[in-house]
């Protein structure tokens, strides 16, 4: 074999070996991507039955508007919240608030026992347990993703193609947001 054909053999292994490795990034981030428009469905579902929630038990506590307006104060940061830090930090104090919300129906036995009531608590219960799953998802690919951008030979190439790290979404106090819309007949 003459060395031009060589040469040329190295480099059609090369732009393979780059071509894959960049479609692999590029899969990468369209699963984190996905992952996040998943966490967004599921937040907005929440954002939804927060102001029936609370138009349901103001007519039971009136005199409870301060919760009221923390709630509602909560609910549009977080919906205002961008990047994954801010949004984390928006969730956690939605999350305070809520429990706060729940735990004035607690003083009103008409409130816990009214059907539309529950309904939204068991809705808000099954929306939190969908965010948590689409935050696992979430987190999965991230961690996939990040693996991706440090191994070798990807990580030679990912930042000249522009591919960067990419931050997990965390809730601080997880516990907390559980107990916050627990159902309780």
């Amino acid at each position: 074999m003459s060395l031009t054909v060589i040469i040329i053999i190295v480099i059609a292994v090369l732009a393979v070996g780059l071509i894959v490795v960049y479609n692999g990034l590029v899969k990468g981030r369209v699963h984190v991507d996905e992952a996040w428009s998943d966490i967004n469905v599921q937040l907005k579902r929440r954002y939804d039955l927060i102001p029936n929630l609370i138009n349901t038990v103001k007519g039971y506590a009136k005199h409870e508007s301060s919760v009221f307006e923390e709630v509602t104060k909560a609910r549009t940061a977080a919906m205002g919240a961008t990047g994954i830090a801010q949004k984390a930090e928006a969730e956690n104090m939605l999350a305070g608030t809520l429990k706060s919300l729940f735990a004035v129906s607690e003083n009103y036995p008409d409130l816990k026992a009214n059907q539309s009531f529950q309904q939204l608590q068991t809705e808000l219960v099954d929306t939190e347990d969908k965010i948590q799953a689409a935050r696992r998802f979430y987190n999965g690919n991230v961690r996939d993703y990040n693996i991706k951008l440090q191994v070798f030979p990807t990580s030679l190439f990912a930042s000249m193609l522009g591919f960067t790290h990419r931050d997990f979404f965390e809730v601080d106090n997880q516990a907390e947001v559980e107990k916050a819309v627990e159902v309780k007949f």
